[in-house]
């Protein structure tokens, strides 16, 4: 329970400092993704796996371990940042683009195989290496714009329905001034959430807070 309480009270200011990034100024998040609407709520703690994913990323180094193996490449965290470094002056469009694409490389392998788990999320160490599920695609693009001086506040990990294909799925959302962009696995485009109809939100979250999504009526 020591990691709950640690996190239950885990601040925006908080999240910032793990990256080592100032904060920067956040923009309205719009309140009609997808078309529905979004009900604040204040414990992030009723989600330990989420909880527990912060916990980890504010403890890694982001540092690898010995990169001249010749059999395989243990170096993803350094070419994750070198990758970042390269994007860094680019224009907004062309920076999502990048980061979708980039995390959208990595094999998409189940939680069970990978940790014997469930449900489990992964920090961008972990998901780097082991490839992970749609969640974990969803953390590595949010702590990838978080280290580009993207606001927290602006971004969330939304857990939803895909009404086509009748299966629980995530992706990351990006408040840009009166839209939301949306970067997922599924699709290598950054699109607006408004040309996205087969999606139905059930929750979104970030570092301070979640949000529950409902019809509107």
């Amino acid at each position: 329970m020591m990691i709950r309480s640690r996190i239950m009270s885990y601040s925006v200011a908080c999240a910032l400092l793990m990256l080592g990034l100032a904060p920067t100024i956040a923009v309205a998040f719009p309140d009609d993704l997808f078309g529905y609407r979004q009900t604040p709520q204040a414990k992030i703690d009723d989600f330990p796996q989420w909880v527990q994913a912060l916990e980890r990323h504010l403890r890694d180094d982001l540092k690898d371990g010995d990169c001249n193996e010749r059999l395989m490449n243990r170096c993803h965290l350094s070419e994750w940042l070198v990758f970042l470094e390269q994007v860094r002056q680019m224009p907004l469009a062309e920076q999502l683009n990048r980061i979708n694409r980039f995390a959208n490389t990595r094999d998409y392998v189940i939680d069970f195989e990978n940790y014997g788990l469930e449900d489990y999320w992964a920090i961008p160490r972990e998901f780097l290496f082991n490839g992970g599920d749609c969640e974990d695609y969803a953390i590595t693009k949010l702590f990838s714009l978080r280290w580009l001086g993207y606001s927290m506040d602006d971004m969330r990990i939304v857990v939803l329905q895909d009404t086509n294909l009748r299966v629980p799925h995530a992706v990351l959302a990006l408040a840009n001034a009166d839209d939301i962009l949306i970067l997922d696995n599924q699709v290598q485009a950054v699109l607006s959430h408004r040309s996205i109809v087969h999606y139905a939100p059930v929750y979104s979250i970030n570092a301070s807070r979640w949000w529950l999504h409902t019809p509107n009526e």
